[in-house]
C-alpha cells in the first residue's frame, strides 16, 4: 500500500475542517423581534467602533473630506433642490442693486467657504433654504413694476365675507387697548422673528440627530414658496382697506406698520414705522407667513413633546389673533399659511424626518435613528453588519450595506447634525434628503 496517500481519518478531519457553517439569518428573522434585533445590531455596532457617534458634530477643516463626501454622494431627484436655490440666487443678486457686486461676491464667497468646510457645512448646508428666502426676500423690492402683476384689493374681503360672513380683523381690532396691543405685540413683533431660533436650539438638544437640519429646510422652503405666491398674487392687507377702503394700489405705496405703531408710541421708538414702510413686500398678505412659521413650529415642537401640544396650539392661536388685531392680516390669509405649513410638515415627517423615541430624552441618548414612515413587516438582518462603509457613503466603520433600505443621500450633508446614513433605518426604501 502507498504510505503517501492520506489516511481515511485524515481524508475525514481535511473534509469537516473545511465545512462552512452558514448561520440561517432569515431563519432568525422570524424568531427575533425587529426591534430586538435593531437594537442588537446596534450595540454590537457601538462596541466595535465606539468613536462613530450619531450625536456627534464635524470639526475638520478640511475641504478635502466635502470633495471626498460629495464625490461618494449617490445623487437622487431631490438633489435637484440646489439647482432651485442656485436659479434664486443668481436671480436676487442680479436684479438687487444694493449692495454693489463687490459686495455680492463677497457674500457669495463666503457662503462657498462655509460649504467647503466640513465643520461649517453641517450648519450652513441645512440652512440654505433660510438663506434663499431671506435673499429672495430681500431682493423683491427691486423687482421692476412693469414685471409684477396687478394689485388684488377686493379678493380677499370677498373671501372673508363669503366664507366667514364678515371681516374677522376689522371685528378684533375694533376695541383696541393698551393691554390689547401688548399682548398682541408679544408674539407677532417679538417671538416671530426669536421663535425659530429658540425651537432650532431646543429640538437639537431634546430631538432625535437630524431633526433640525429637516426643520430648517421645510422652514425655508414654505418662507420661499410663500413669498413667490406673495410676489406672482398680489393682495392688500386690512390695514389698506381700514386707510383706503377699494380704491386700486399701486407699488408706489409704502408699507403700513398697522397696529404695532402703537407699540412704537408707546415705547417712544421708531422701530415697527420705519421697518414696515421699508418692507420689500408690501401687498403680501397673502398666504401669512406668521402663520405658516408659527404653525409649523408648533407641529414639529409636538412632534419632540407630545404632552405639550396643548401649549403649542396656544401659542399659534395666539399668533394668529395678533395678526388679525394688529390689521396685518385677514382670517383667510391665515388659513392659506397655516394649510401651507401643515402639508409641508406632513411631507417632511413621511419622508425625511427622524422619528422620536419617547424613551430617549437628549440627542446623545439615541444609539440608532429611524426616518420617515415605518412600514409594517419590514425587518433588517444582523448579516448586514459586514459591508463596506463606502457602499453608502458613511463616515462609520460598519453600514448598513445593500441589503439595507438606506441611501447615502446624507453623506456629503455631514455625518453629524444629519445621521449618518450606517446609523439610519427605515421602514421605506429610501431614505433621501428634502
Amino acid at each position: 500500500m502507498n504510505s503517501s496517500l492520506p489516511s481515511w481519518k485524515d481524508r475525514t478531519q481535511n473534509h469537516f475542517g473545511k465545512l462552512q457553517i452558514q448561520v440561517p439569518w432569515r431563519s432568525m428573522k422570524l424568531l427575533v423581534p425587529h426591534r430586538m434585533r435593531r437594537k442588537l445590531r446596534s450595540k454590537l455596532r457601538s462596541r466595535i467602533t465606539p468613536t462613530s457617534s450619531l450625536s456627534s458634530l464635524q470639526t475638520s477643516f478640511s475641504p478635502v473630506d466635502t470633495l471626498r463626501s460629495l464625490q461618494s454622494h449617490r445623487w437622487t431627484p431631490y438633489d435637484f433642490q440646489y439647482l432651485l436655490l442656485l436659479i434664486v440666487c443668481i436671480f436676487s443678486l442680479t436684479i438687487i442693486e444694493s449692495p454693489g457686486p463687490l459686495g455680492k461676491t463677497a457674500m457669495f464667497t463666503g457662503l462657498l467657504v462655509s460649504l467647503l468646510l466640513p465643520i461649517t457645512r453641517q450648519f450652513f448646508l441645512p440652512f440654505l433654504p433660510i438663506a434663499g428666502w431671506l435673499l429672495f426676500f430681500y431682493a423683491c423690492q427691486f423687482v421692476p413694476s412693469d414685471w409684477r402683476p396687478a394689485i388684488w384689493v377686493r379678493v380677499l374681503p370677498a373671501l372673508e365675507n363669503i366664507l366667514y360672513g364678515a371681516n374677522i380683523s376689522n371685528i378684533l381690532s375694533a376695541h383696541q387697548n393698551v393691554v390689547l396691543d401688548v399682548l398682541a405685540w408679544i408674539p407677532y413683533g417679538l417671538c416671530h422673528y426669536g421663535a425659530p431660533f429658540v425651537t432650532s436650539l431646543i429640538m437639537f438638544i431634546f430631538g432625535p440627530p437630524g431633526f433640525v437640519p429637516v426643520f430648517a429646510r421645510t422652514f425655508g422652503y414654505i418662507s420661499m414658496t410663500a413669498v413667490a405666491i406673495q410676489l406672482l398674487f398680489p393682495c392688500s392687507p386690512p390695514w389698506y382697506e381700514n386707510l383706503y377702503g377699494l380704491a386700486p394700489a399701486d407699488y408706489s405705496m409704502q408699507g403700513n406698520p398697522a397696529g404695532l405703531a402703537r407699540i412704537d408710541k408707546l415705547l417712544g421708538i421708531d422701530l415697527y414705522t420705519s421697518g414696515f414702510k421699508q418692507s420689500p413686500v408690501v401687498f403680501g398678505a397673502f398666504p401669512s407667513l406668521h402663520a405658516a412659521d408659527s404653525t409649523l413650529a408648533a407641529l414639529f415642537m409636538s412632534q419632540v413633546f407630545p404632552r405639550l401640544k396643548p401649549l403649542f396650539v396656544t401659542y399659534t392661536l395666539w399668533m394668529w389673533w395678533a395678526t388679525m388685531y394688529l390689521s396685518h392680516h385677514y382670517a383667510v390669509d391665515l388659513v392659506g399659511g397655516g394649510l401651507l405649513a401643515t402639508i409641508a410638515f406632513y411631507f417632511a415627517k413621511t419622508r425625511f424626518l427622524p422619528r422620536v423615541q419617547v424613551d430617549k430624552l437628549f440627542r446623545w441618548d439615541y444609539d440608532y435613528v429611524e426616518v420617515g414612515d415605518a412600514a409594517p413587516g419590514y425587518g433588517y438582518g444582523l448579516s448586514t453588519l459586514d459591508s463596506d462603509e463606502w457602499t453608502v457613503g458613511s463616515s462609520s466603520s460598519f453600514s448598513s450595506g445593500s441589503l439595507s433600505p438606506v441611501d447615502d443621500h446624507y453623506a456629503w450633508e455631514s455625518d453629524s447634525l444629519v445621521s449618518p446614513a450606517s446609523d439610519l433605518e427605515s421602514g421605506r426604501h429610501h431614505i433621501v434628503s428634502p
